[in-house]
């Protein structure tokens, strides 16, 4: 089984599932999203769209106004799609622990999904998760999934690393090979056994042969669609593995484990 280990919702929704047949991949991690890029038609609407997107990942947009429509456009496209996408939940880092607590039992697995993500933390400010961990361990060690692209930043990922060591059980996953500080994360996952790498929008193709020799039973194919595509992002791994079980688990291995697909 192929699976796209990171997505985003799609408008429309069927033009996600087209993407995926192009692909040939089974099943994708589908994340809410506030900001949708593919709606744009010029430099403007693209401007408007990647405004949200800045607010999101930099830990400004928190807030229950700011979720309500992503959490029903994520619910509506795995109603639509129950055998193509695999719902994960996010929840907001600005509330207490026990707040946190309740909002993973309400919205995440309250919902059916199968994890926790993808978490935007403001920069440096990383530990915001460590009730999500602590909640991800309460509920069957819920994998979660954490931006790392920018503005995410080095001393992030050693907070995050720092983390994961403290929740040993929880699976801990670094989106986007963690930006232009990919170096620092393959060491960091390479040293952190329940951390995983995610290994969408790669800037240069070394980092991820390096990453795969570095960690290969954690390294995950993801496409950050629509940012990315997974026609490409199904390619760069297949540019830089040789058939057989290395590739497998890249493709979709390792992340059916997670999820005890």
């Amino acid at each position: 089984m192929i699976i796209d280990a990171h997505s985003h919702v799609h408008d429309p929704v069927h033009s996600h599932v087209a993407l995926l047949d192009e692909a040939g991949v089974d099943r994708a991690v589908l994340f809410g999203t506030r900001p949708h890029p593919e709606r744009a038609t010029d430099v403007a609407s693209l401007r408007r769209e990647m405004s949200v997107l800045d607010e999101t990942i930099s830990g400004r947009s928190d807030g229950p106004g700011s979720y309500q429509a992503a959490w029903q456009e994520l619910d509506s496209a795995c109603e639509a799609y129950p055998d193509r996408f695999i719902g994960f939940g996010k929840v907001r880092l600005d509330q207490s622990a026990e707040q946190i607590a309740a909002e993973v039992e309400r919205e995440v697995v309250g919902r059916g999904f199968r994890g926790i993500g993808e978490l935007t933390p403001s920069p440096d400010g990383a530990g915001r998760i460590e009730p999500v961990l602590r909640a991800a361990a309460d509920h069957g060690r819920l994998p979660v999934v954490v931006h790392g692209f920018a503005p995410t930043t080095t001393r992030d990922l050693v907070t995050l690393a720092g983390l994961a060591r403290h929740h040993p059980t929880v699976p801990l996953v670094i989106s986007q090979l963690g930006g232009l500080n990919w170096l620092t994360a393959v060491e960091l996952v390479r040293d952190t056994p329940n951390m995983y790498l995610e290994l969408s929008t790669a800037n240069i193709i070394f980092a991820v042969r390096l990453a795969i020799d570095e960690v290969p039973d954690r390294t995950l194919f993801g496409s950050d669609a629509p940012y990315g595509d997974p026609v490409l992002a199904r390619a760069t791994v297949e540019r830089v593995t040789r058939p057989g079980p290395l590739r497998d688990r890249i493709l979709g291995g390792t992340l059916a484990e997670l999820l005890g697909l």
